[in-house]
């Protein structure tokens, strides 16, 4: 399985057809005071697609991005990129962080030098990770399946080929969160990483044995008034992914519309989105989308999952497994659920932050992750 070096270079004409379609937005009409109830607010969006046509620097992203060693492999055909950062520290642990959607590896660009130098960050030069973070296929700049049947299951497998036939390491950790967490919680049960650090619980077989708590319970209605209120992107990718990636593949003004406003809703922002990101930061999520087309094959990855032939059984899982929740996810799962799924586990909810924990809290994160990890050094 061939490793090459990859340059994230996209060209001149990408650039220029983006400002020409961006100065050919045509908003549509919005009721007095929207506001963010019917979706994305207009005059957010409007200002965001100014910052992008205008002032926004590509180039310089590009440039930061590149600062990280980064690749591609070859694996089952498929030519999947992944950064690579080696620790600096005495016996670094590797470690796969996987993203989730709508965000990129560049999620992971902040807490990365946390985890890989954390002597020069305030932490112990012992607590030092080889990160791997791979974007998920169809995503960024790993190529997009040709072929139906890419679920998150066979997303694990990759990682399995990746990690331990590609990279060779043949004892690692993985963290995650949304799709990278269901991964990650995967990585766990099949025995692949030898610990997990995930931000999402695992799903289990039932709720019979014992009976749900009165947690439990409160958490199937949240479950059901969460997919009433936010969950209409969900089932429009699980069911009619394509339809949906015409406009948004075509439209760089809908296309951060659609992801936008899963950012402002899923982080810990009170509402005020640019009080946990800034407007360049969340173009470098959306560019990444608009330049590989990907959003399709993101949205596609959905699909198969739920329409995947062989789900897998839902056996406990047996490695050490850390469930690192934030606020958005707290009444999501009781401890008690959790305890349905794991042998082995610790609990705890985030002081602060949200969906995207890597980007809005990276110290926090850090800490957490070097933290549990220390047993098995």
């Amino acid at each position: 399985m061939a490793i090459r070096p990859l340059k994230i270079q996209v060209p001149d004409s990408a650039l220029i057809d983006l400002k020409n379609r961006l100065a050919r937005t045509r908003l549509p009409a919005a009721v007095a005071d929207a506001g963010w109830r019917y979706g994305t607010d207009r005059d957010f969006l409007k200002e965001l697609v100014g910052h992008w046509r205008e002032r926004f620097d590509w180039r310089a992203v590009e440039e930061h991005l590149n600062e990280f060693p980064q690749f591609l492999a070859d694996i089952d055909g498929l030519d999947i990129h992944f950064l690579h950062v080696r620790g600096k520290g005495p016996n670094p642990l590797p470690l796969v962080m996987t993203h989730g959607w709508p965000s990129s590896i560049a999620e992971f660009v902040r807490i990365i030098p946390l985890l890989t130098d954390p002597a020069a960050h305030g932490g112990r030069s012992e607590d030092s990770f080889d990160v791997v973070a791979p974007s998920l296929p169809g995503f960024g700049f790993s190529k997009s399946p040709k072929q139906p049947g890419m679920s998150s299951r066979g997303v694990t497998e990759l990682w399995v080929k990746l990690m331990q036939d590609v990279l060779g390491y043949e004892r690692f950790f993985a963290h995650g969160g949304d799709i990278g967490g269901g991964i990650t919680n995967r990585l766990g049960r099949w025995k692949s990483a030898a610990a997990i650090h995930t931000m999402v619980a695992a799903p289990v077989e039932n709720l019979d044995s014992p009976p749900p708590s009165d947690a439990e319970k409160s958490w199937l209605a949240y479950v059901q008034k969460w997919e009433n209120d936010e969950g209409a992107y969900w089932h429009q990718q699980r069911t009619r992914p394509q339809t949906l990636a015409y406009s948004l593949n075509d439209s760089p003004a809908g296309l951060a519309a659609w992801i936008v406003e899963k950012w402002r809703s899923w982080s810990d922002c009170g509402g005020d989105i640019l009080s946990r990101f800034s407007m360049d930061e969340l173009l470098t999520n959306i560019s990444i989308y608009w330049f590989t087309e990907t959003i399709g094959s993101s949205m596609g990855m959905y699909y198969e999952s739920a329409h995947d032939p062989n789900p897998e059984t839902k056996a406990k899982i047996e490695v050490p497994a850390r469930i690192f929740l934030t606020r958005e996810e707290v009444e999501l799962c009781p401890p008690e659920y959790a305890a349905r799924s794991y042998m082995d586990f610790s609990y705890e909810i985030a002081e602060r932050g949200g969906h995207f924990l890597a980007a809005e809290e990276p110290e926090l994160l850090a800490e957490d992750i070097r933290s549990w990890f220390r047993r098995f050094r």
